[in-house]
């Protein structure tokens, strides 16, 4: 299978299967029209028009929307429509760099469509003329993607941190990275995805971060989220991509993004131009 298969896994989207969620006059998600009806029945919070659902204007704070969106996410937990809770607060607005609307839980960020941002590491170190990658096996217990093939670092972003702080977090607890290792990471771009999944519309950015690990290194797993850690040959992460579905959707992405930076996608390969652009949807 080609990379552009894999960017395309991750381009299932119809807009016309949406419809705009708004806090005033921001749209901060898109929720499936299919789950509008749910929302109906939550007059205290939403308002339904014809184009779009919107925050009740009168919840017009922080902490309000936040509240209100505990109440209702929890309701909406409990009537099986957001699976995989986490208990970790998730912060909404127009934009990164603008202060937040309000938090959500962050297993009903899909469900609503809103635009969720991580932070994705690369483990890699080079032997002679050969390129190594630390590739992560997430554990059967994850709510997402159990048992799926992952990068060596990879996180959701929280309420509260920096892009850096998260990733430094994330290295400590998921690949037993020492703080001084951990801050030779580069920041190396981001990656963007809009996809239809089970979960609702992920529409996601990924920071994206390489770190050149000393040969000897051996990450070791903190917190029970990564199975085991495997170091291959690029040429096995290539095969893996292309051959078997074994990599979490995401994480595909940010290999085939390493892959075209680390020279190993010609500039000639006929979907070169289509791999960049999808990339960054």
């Amino acid at each position: 299978m080609a990379y552009i298969d894999r960017i395309r896994e991750c381009s299932v989207y119809d807009p016309s299967k949406y419809v705009p969620f708004m806090v005033g006059d921001v749209c901060v998600g898109q929720i499936e029209t299919e789950t509008v009806a749910y929302l109906r029945e939550h007059t205290d919070v939403f308002w339904v028009s014809d184009a779009a659902v919107h925050l009740q204007p009168d919840l017009d704070g922080f902490d309000d929307r936040t509240a209100a969106f505990a109440h209702v996410t929890a309701t909406l937990r409990d009537d099986g429509l957001i699976p995989g809770w986490r208990d970790e607060p998730y912060p909404v607005g127009g934009a990164f760099n603008l202060p937040p609307l309000f938090e959500m839980e962050r297993a009903s960020v899909p469900l609503f469509g809103v635009r969720g941002y991580g932070v994705h590491m690369n483990g890699w170190l080079s032997r002679g003329a050969d390129t190594l990658m630390w590739v992560g096996r997430r554990s059967l217990s994850k709510p997402t993607g159990p048992g799926k093939l992952d990068q060596m670092v990879a996180g959701g972003q929280p309420a509260g941190l920096s892009l850096f702080e998260n990733l430094i977090k994330e290295c400590d607890e998921e690949a037993g990275i020492p703080e001084d290792l951990a801050a030779q990471a580069k920041p190396v771009g981001t990656i963007s995805y809009m996809t239809g999944r089970a979960e609702g519309l992920r529409n996601d950015v990924l920071f994206n971060f390489d770190l050149e690990v000393p040969d000897g290194f051996t990450p070791v797993n903190q917190d029970g989220e990564v199975a085991e850690f495997m170091l291959w040959p690029i040429e096995q992460v290539i095969e893996k991509i292309q051959n078997t579905e074994e990599f979490k959707f995401n994480a595909a992405l940010v290999i085939i993004d390493f892959l075209v930076r680390r020279g190993f996608v010609p500039a000639d390969d006929p979907d070169y131009v289509d791999i960049l652009a999808g990339l960054h949807q």
